[in-house]
């Protein structure tokens, strides 16, 4: 198998980060770390793949840190005939690195997580799937056949509606998912905390990786062995590369389920919902209590849309429009047809007091996108926002007569206007 060429960024983020070769005693850049090398290096105008060149060795002598010290990023810096065995033994496995840096790393994750998130991924399988979002679906190892067959109608019905699973890739509800959606023509995503090199093997998952229907990704070693620190620390990735998450079943204050259920709530990064029936462990009663959405084996039975019906059940409070917390180094992505709403919305300071209504601000840039036919997601990726916030200038726009509501899939169109008078109601704001 051919190897991979990877960018300077990747190579000089797998020598700072990556585990690989002989056991030494000097440790790699944690996540934490990485984020505050990251920071430096922006501040000394430097990329990740400067540290590369040789001359940069002036400036790490200079660099500041209590745990990052220039012996130990030069020392990390030298491994690279390890690093070149271990691409190619990756390669041999039909494994894959992306790093921060890279176009092809899951940007809903990295827009969530800022500098929280990790640094590289293996992985193997279609990485397009990465950006495609979905419905997390979580829950414990230990299942019943009730439990059994609340996750594969989920997946199935996700499946069936062209809806990605994202999960875990653990035994019990993290698989039944996956491979429920996989049996009906789906994708998936599985974010594993262990023993990614065997995965990628794996029988079961063969079909599907062959089809491109899947992919398998870990921010940790791919031989690592399984760690309840690492899977703990994999919960987030699963909720950040989604849309929204269902817990099947979570034990009350214990285990990774709750865990992973407990950070999303308070960091809002999607729209928790729970499966709710009498049989529900306490874990599942008590994260409704906390804000969770009922979920009914009963209504999903008989349901024909599961995207419009989350979407509909989905908390809809208001959220700000706030820039992305990442201070990552990318490759700068261009999307066709896409203006930022930050860029549509700055305001000279002259005005800076000026009590302006943001709908305003941005709709004409929403009704640009919507001469052709948009879902939120889609929309919401375009102009880089949260899709609960666009969901409210949505309603806005549906009750002001501007756009219409298409079905199946669900999306949004606008309705012809008077772009003349549009102009002049978006001049009159700053007038």
């Amino acid at each position: 198998m051919m190897e991979q060429q990877l960018s300077a960024d990747t190579q000089a983020i797998l020598l700072l980060c990556g585990h690989f070769g002989k056991k030494s005693d000097i440790k790699p850049l944690t996540v934490s770390e990485y984020a505050r090398l990251a920071q430096w290096l922006q501040i000394q105008e430097m990329r990740p793949g400067d540290l590369l060149d040789t001359s940069s060795a002036v400036k790490i002598k200079h660099i500041a840190d209590k745990t990052i010290t220039a012996g130990r990023l030069l020392a990390l810096l030298m491994r690279g005939g390890a690093l070149a065995l271990a691409i190619e033994a990756w390669s041999n496995k039909g494994l894959w690195v992306i790093s921060r840096s890279d176009s092809a790393y899951p940007m809903r994750l990295k827009k969530q997580l800022g500098q929280a998130a990790p640094p590289i991924f293996y992985g193997v399988g279609e990485q397009a799937l990465l950006q495609k979002g979905g419905v997390a679906v979580v829950g414990s190892r230990d299942v019943d056949q009730q439990i059994i067959d609340f996750t594969k109608l989920v997946a199935k019905k996700a499946a069936q509606q062209r809806m990605q699973i994202i999960s875990g890739g653990a035994r019990g509800v993290d698989t039944e998912a996956v491979l429920t959606a996989l049996i009906h023509g789906g994708t998936a995503v599985g974010v594993l905390a262990d023993s990614l090199v065997r995965a990628a093997v794996a029988s079961k998952y063969r079909d599907a990786l062959r089809e491109e229907r899947l992919v398998l990704i870990s921010p940790f070693d791919p031989n690592t062995g399984f760690n309840v620190g690492n899977a703990m620390a994999r919960n987030k990735y699963v909720y950040t590369l989604s849309d929204w998450a269902v817990v099947v079943n979570s034990a009350y204050k214990e285990g990774g389920t709750w865990a992973g259920a407990q950070e999303n709530l308070k960091a809002e990064w999607v729209p928790l919902f729970v499966r709710q029936d009498k049989s529900m462990p306490v874990g599942n009663q008590e994260l409704l209590n906390q804000g969770a959405i009922a979920l009914e084996q009963n209504r999903l039975q008989d349901l024909t849309d599961l995207r419009e019906q989350l979407s509909q059940l989905a908390d809809t409070k208001p959220q700000q429009v706030t820039e992305s917390k990442s201070a990552d180094y990318r490759h700068d992505v261009e999307t066709s047809g896409c203006t930022s709403v930050s860029e549509q919305a700055e305001i000279d300071d002259d005005v800076s007091e000026k009590t302006i209504d943001l709908f305003n601000v941005v709709w004409p840039t929403i009704e640009q996108q919507l001469v052709t036919d948009k879902t939120e997601q889609a929309l919401a990726e375009c102009l880089n926002i949260e899709i609960k916030q666009l969901r409210l200038w949505l309603k806005r726009g549906l009750d002001m007569g501007r756009i219409k509501k298409l079905k199946k899939p669900v999306r949004y169109v606008i309705v012809e206007q008077d772009y003349e008078t549009q102009a002049k109601e978006q001049q009159s704001l700053f007038g």
